[in-house]
């Protein structure tokens, strides 16, 4: 069964669904970017149809100034009360609920590792978590070097590369500047360093989730494989598993099915 529901964050009404299961395990899921509960393709609202199937309990909800949610909307960087409430409406919505783990993608991931310390979530999944900082005009912003490596990486790897680069169809001078780019040392962001920050700070298991040829993943990883992350990737209760696609909210067919073993995972039967 799914519910609506309308909960207090902090002084604005925010909209939330919640698929009710008969387990004592739930999981709250946290929109990326400026989605909707639903998800980019309807893919939350699968999830949380899924995992209720096999007795989970999930609770989505619009961020403060998104969808059917009031307040003004300024960013994942000012979500800390509103992940906060929904925490705690999702426990007394389920009083039988004794683990609670979240889920969150992109600056959603990045959002929950700042933000979770002291509230009552039992683990973390952070898919594609969220480094890139933000350019201070309304330019794009640029592909990382990590990233741009990455696909030249995976270019050459492609034999059909080769044959476009000796019969001309590749542009030599664009191809010298993108290597140009690649080739420059990057130093770490303030995002990044936070994040490093809180991931080894924290105390509960974190499962990252990575779309191995995604933008925003090639930049992530870019500063997990450095010293920055070290200490986070010597703890016991970090881990990471990576798919080979580049759908940035796992879309197709086999990553989606691979981000919904990896969830189910942490729901064992009970």
């Amino acid at each position: 069964m799914r519910r609506m529901i309308f909960f207090d964050g902090g002084g604005d009404r925010l909209a939330a669904t919640l698929d009710v299961a008969d387990g004592t395990t739930g999981l709250l899921i946290v929109s990326g970017g400026n989605e909707i509960r639903s998800g980019a393709h309807t893919g939350q609202a699968a999830i949380a149809q899924h995992l209720a199937k096999l007795g989970v309990l999930v609770f989505r909800y619009d961020r403060r100034g998104i969808g059917e949610s009031e307040g003004e909307n300024r960013g994942f960087e000012s979500s800390a009360d509103d992940i906060a409430s929904a925490v705690s409406a999702f426990r007394a919505e389920a009083p039988q609920m004794r683990h609670l783990v979240a889920f969150g993608n992109c600056d959603a991931a990045s959002a929950l590792a700042f933000f979770h310390d002291g509230l009552a979530i039992d683990a973390l999944v952070l898919a594609n978590p969220w480094v890139i900082e933000a350019a201070d005009d309304d330019k794009p912003t640029a592909p990382t070097a990590a990233a741009i490596r990455a696909r030249y990486l995976a270019r050459l790897k492609n034999p059909r590369s080769l044959i476009d680069l000796f019969t001309g169809k590749i542009d030599l001078k664009k191809l010298a500047g993108g290597l140009a780019k690649a080739a420059q040392k990057e130093a770490p962001t303030g995002l990044a360093a936070r994040l490093a920050d809180a991931l080894a700070a924290t105390q509960i298991p974190v499962h990252i989730l990575i779309a191995d040829r995604d933008t925003t993943a090639m930049a992530f990883m870019g500063v997990y494989k450095g010293t920055l992350f070290d200490p986070v990737r010597a703890k016991a209760n970090v881990r990471l598993s990576t798919t080979n696609s580049p759908s940035h909210s796992f879309a197709d067919a086999v990553s989606k099915d691979w981000l919904l073993q990896k969830l189910s995972d942490h729901f064992p039967a009970e």
